[in-house]
């Protein structure tokens, strides 16, 4: 395992790990995105219906935009802090996984 740059953070999502640039002010939001997305891949791919993991990723990030419509459409988005830099950090982790 290498030691990420400075200002890189490293992250486990079903078991392959992800250098991911980040501030420091931000690490612990990425490591805590981090976990989350993991343990809903892991939902996934433990349901059996979904195989392979570009497919149980995209079904994660569904999953998790849609919530996050839904937060938006009943108000809750205004106490939420923007996750858009953050979600597009993982999704540019995720496209490397090809």
């Amino acid at each position: 395992m290498s030691k990420p740059a400075s200002n890189a953070v490293l992250v486990r999502i079903l078991d392959r790990e992800y250098q991911v640039a980040c501030p420091p002010e931000e690490r612990n939001a990425l490591q805590d995105a981090a976990k989350q997305l993991d343990q809903r891949m892991r939902d996934i791919r433990s349901g059996g219906h979904v195989i392979g993991l570009e497919r149980i990723a995209v079904m994660a990030a569904l999953n998790l935009s849609h919530e996050l419509l839904q937060a938006k459409h009943q108000g809750a988005a205004a106490a939420m802090p923007d996750l858009t830099p953050l979600l597009n950090r993982i999704d540019k982790t995720l496209e490397q996984i090809d």
